[in-house]
């Protein structure tokens, strides 16, 4: 799956010479067993998925029309293949974004994160903690952590997270289980803390534009972009939709 979140904040980490700037960005995440996996092994109707979800593109390919159409952040995600499928992937993936200068988060996976040396991880509230990630990661590498509770968010925040992922706002098969959260309680969590938040979940060019009045720095959507038939052009218009005329002026 690929998660796409166009957000106008600017994460900047300037430790140890690494800074990151995030300008009015897509975050790209990538959930690849839905979408790539190398031959061996892949069965006719994971073959089938993936031409149905992609639109015929391998994973790489779709990460890069992703980027061309404005997506400026990655996130790869993987839930079954194992730890060398996933290395290999996540170089794979590295290649893409490293060509275009696009920060590359893993999912999840501390070792693989620090193995293919990428931009940052993001964990769940069922991962380890991410006090404890960022003693494992250290100060240069962005740590995002998933909140969908005004407790939650606050802790993270306390626990040395650098944003958010907020959600699941809408209904989504992508992650069938996450907690939801409404409106109200996205914007009690904004309120919360200073953190720059993603929300995440069901997230269309149908409701793009509901959240950046509410101060919410990002979107993370996943089929509106890759189950399009143009990858480019779909992120291309979310990022217009959520930006508005901001992006014009040099973001």
């Amino acid at each position: 799956v690929i998660d796409c979140t166009l957000h106008p904040f600017i994460i900047r980490k300037e430790k140890k010479g690494i800074i990151v700037d995030l300008l009015n960005k897509i975050y790209y995440y990538v959930k690849s067993e839905e979408f790539y996996l190398s031959d061996g092994g892949m069965t006719d109707e994971r073959k089938n998925l993936l031409c149905y979800r992609t639109q015929g593109f391998s994973l790489t390919e779709a990460v890069e029309q992703a980027i061309l159409g404005g997506c400026t952040m990655i996130q790869l995600r993987e839930k079954e293949l194992s730890s060398l499928e996933f290395y290999n992937q996540a170089v794979a993936v590295k290649q893409v974004t490293d060509k275009y200068h696009i920060p590359l988060i893993i999912n999840d996976r501390i070792d693989i994160a620090m193995a293919v040396q990428a931009t940052g991880v993001h964990i769940g509230q069922h991962d380890l903690p991410a006090a404890a990630v960022r003693k494992v990661i250290g100060e240069n590498m962005l740590l995002g952590v998933s909140a969908s509770s005004i407790a939650e968010a606050i802790q993270a925040q306390q626990d040395g997270a650098d944003y958010l992922g907020v959600g699941a706002m809408f209904p989504t098969g992508t992650k069938t289980d996450a907690d939801s959260v409404s409106m109200e309680e996205l914007q009690k969590i904004r309120a919360a803390v200073s953190l720059p938040i993603v929300v995440i979940g069901g997230i269309n060019k149908g409701n793009a534009g509901r959240f950046k009045p509410m101060g919410i720095d990002g979107l993370a959507v996943v089929s509106a972009i890759i189950a399009q038939s143009d990858i480019k052009a779909a992120a291309a218009e979310l990022k217009d939709l959520f930006c508005g005329k901001e992006k014009k002026n040099g973001f």
